[in-house]
């Protein structure tokens, strides 16, 4: 079975994650630093070649009202390009509160402000990941195969 990523798309930085093999933990991989779609495809583009990647997760940050805004767009952009570049499906989910829980996380292990800082998109795409792993998010995938 083929590992899924996991992406965590914000306007700054992108929380990456992969699965493992059987498709039962997500573990933390990077945070991408923006650089624009295209730039930032190739660095995913390299993470689904490596990681031997077969479908994409992300994240996308609904309004509270339910509403697609820019962040929902740029996730959406990236998505897109990503699955061109690669051809694997990828999948949307509603992560409204994901950067919330995983702030909550890292606190409640005890992890310092300063290393929350640098990880907090990473256990943002491993809840994103996981939570589809086990069912718990309704995906959409809205690519042609």
């Amino acid at each position: 079975m083929s590992r899924t990523i996991g992406l965590d798309v914000g306007t700054k930085t992108i929380g990456v994650a992969v699965s493992d093999t059987i498709g039962m933990m997500a573990h933390p991989v990077t945070t991408v630093a923006r650089k624009g779609v295209k730039q930032d495809v190739v660095k995913l583009v390299a993470i689904v070649a490596e990681r031997k990647v077969g479908q994409a997760v992300v994240g996308l940050p609904f309004e509270l009202d339910g509403t697609e805004e820019r962040s929902a767009r740029l996730a959406r952009q990236i998505g897109k390009a990503l699955h061109e570049a690669t051809g694997i499906p990828v999948f949307y989910v509603d992560e409204r509160y994901t950067s919330v829980d995983a702030e909550r996380q890292l606190i409640q292990a005890n992890i310092s402000r300063d290393k929350r800082k640098k990880i907090i998109d990473q256990q943002a795409a491993i809840i994103i990941l996981q939570s589809y792993l086990e069912g718990g998010m309704t995906a959409v995938c809205d690519q042609e195969s």
